[in-house]
């Protein structure tokens, strides 16, 4: 049989310490769920007492489907009782299934900021399993600096384990809180740990600030640990934390890990992880990492002739999985490094059945060439491409004409009472009508944007769940006169994505491109008629 495997987020504590990182209570909520949906063991939801919202978490009885709800905190004070310690009070009066306490186990940090005793400490670590035993609750010990504590002073470190261990605690991780321990000195400390504690109470508690997060993660889990703690898209202070974005696929996909462990993630909720990668950084209005291993939107992308060509006859010839295993795509880029194989592709993609020989491919590849030559760049608007390649084609309606648009920005005031409006006019044609919308905004690509779509006519309702998600600009040959690409990623109503480009000398002129062309193509996918 398998040996089960689990795993333990702590995205919305550990991963609440990113920097630019505020999660609400309705984002708490939000993410737990997504969490347990996805077949996570344990979810570990905040740290009541610290804060309003982690308090307010707590406050109420939150059962989950799947997995434990877990309240994080500090093991007693030292020189206190277990029921004089107001943290402890709170972790016990937390409506959670679990206890994660975190405990120093580096005798530096004990002399140093504890200013107590080893020997204090570990009655410290004792009490607090106990008590928490007693209240009925499953309990964990976050030994903190573990790898560093253990290789200043090992007979230290693992007495702060055995301690909790010998308690009654069901689960003692090791911590590499500094994220400085490399893979071999974890799995060799890892394996003498579990020579004193059964690997299937050891966990496993990575940060990534030498790169190493998920390597030490499979380094420990191959000398012995059973439960493994991480965050989505690898949140984190500092570096982060190990990524149980891509743990969790490799350990479903890749035969070393799949045919030995079972986890709680089933294949058919393996599907959705992109889904909720994507979620997680919608939830934080946080760009997705584009490169991120098997979830992000160049994980499978190729950009080179020759590749795409191969990929086309045997995708396994440059993809280490399939991509729709963990609900990504596969991308084979349109740029001026392709050849008919990417075209064709992208094409077959999109539901534009061309014959290969057709001459419009070729003249379809020359005009991406010669574009990007200028400064556009198709390989990251994939709805601008395909709006492109409709038009070459001859499938793109006429839905309206812009006949005109201004954009004026005006400071009124001065100094500290000065204030900046702006507004834009949008003059639109569809058929015979002529509709003149007015709005203002935040910024001038913010107004134009609210003025397009203000009114359509006949369009509106196909637009109405449309919404910019992420606006870049970069400035592609330097000085105040200088060619800018503008690339804006927009979202509908279903939750697809796409992005649109627009180059031009004119920042705004750059923005009005990719913004009709955002809108352009949410009405052909719509299905709208001319």
């Amino acid at each position: 049989m398998k040996e089960r495997l689990y795993l333990f987020d702590t995205t919305l504590r550990d991963g609440a310490q990113t920097n630019g990182v505020d999660f609400t209570l309705a984002d708490k909520l939000a993410i737990t769920a997504l969490l347990d949906d996805l077949g996570v063991d344990y979810v570990e939801a905040g740290y009541p007492g610290a804060n309003p919202i982690d308090t307010s978490f707590f406050s109420q009885r939150r059962k989950l489907l799947r997995g434990k709800l877990t309240a994080f905190g500090m093991t007693r004070r030292p020189g206190r009782s277990a029921s004089n310690d107001p943290g402890l009070v709170s972790l016990l009066d937390a409506e959670a299934d679990a206890i994660c306490f975190v405990a120093k186990s580096w005798d530096y940090h004990v002399r140093v900021a504890l200013e107590t005793t080893e020997e204090e400490n570990l009655a410290s670590i004792r009490d607090s399993v106990r008590a928490a035993k007693a209240n009925g609750r499953e309990v964990l010990l976050d030994c903190e600096h573990f790898f560093d504590g253990y290789k200043a002073n090992p007979a230290c470190a693992l007495a702060c384990a055995l301690a909790a261990y010998h308690e009654g605690a069901r689960w003692i991780v090791l911590c590499d809180t500094n994220g400085g321990t490399l893979p071999h000195e974890i799995g060799r400390i890892v394996a003498e740990v579990c020579a004193r504690i059964p690997g299937d109470h050891v966990g496993i508690h990575a940060h990534n600030d030498t790169e190493q997060a998920v390597a030490n993660t499979f380094a420990a889990v191959r000398a012995g640990a059973r439960q493994i703690q991480g965050t989505l898209n690898g949140l984190g202070e500092r570096c982060g934390n190990a990524n149980l974005t891509s743990i969790i696929p490799t350990l479903k996909l890749k035969p070393e890990f799949a045919e030995k462990f079972e986890i709680g993630v089933s294949a058919e909720k393996l599907r959705a992880l992109t889904h909720v990668s994507r979620t997680l950084d919608e939830i934080l209005n946080r760009a997705p990492d584009r490169h991120a291993p098997y979830v992000g939107e160049s994980a499978f992308a190729t950009k080179a002739g020759i590749h795409a060509s191969a990929i086309v006859k045997e995708p396994a010839t440059y993809e280490h999985v399939a991509p729709e295993l963990v609900g990504n795509r596969r991308k084979l880029l349109v740029s001026d490094q392709s050849g008919r194989s990417n075209v064709l592709a992208e094409l077959e993609r999109i539901g534009l059945s061309v014959d290969k020989d057709d001459r419009r491919v070729v003249r379809l590849l020359d005009e991406v060439k010669e574009r990007e030559a200028i400064g556009y760049a198709y390989e990251a608007a994939d709805a601008s491409f395909e709006l492109l390649a409709r038009r070459m084609l001859g499938t793109v309606p006429k839905f309206f004409d812009v006949s005109y648009f201004d954009v004026k920005v005006e400071q009124r005031g001065q100094n500290g009472n000065a204030e900046v409006l702006t507004t834009a006019v949008v003059k639109v044609r569809i058929g015979s009508e002529m509709l003149i919308n007015a709005a203002e905004g935040n910024g001038p690509v913010n107004a134009l944007d609210v003025a397009l779509r203000k009114d359509l006519g006949k369009y509106q309702k196909y637009i109405d769940g449309l919404r910019l998600t992420d606006y870049r600009v970069r400035i592609l040959n330097g000085g105040t006169e200088a060619i800018t690409r503008v690339l804006i990623e927009s979202a509908d109503e279903g939750g697809e994505h796409w992005t649109t480009i627009g180059v031009s000398s004119n920042i705004i002129d750059a923005s009005f491109q990719a913004l009709m062309d955002s809108i352009v193509y949410k009405l052909v996918k719509s299905g709208a008629p001319a």
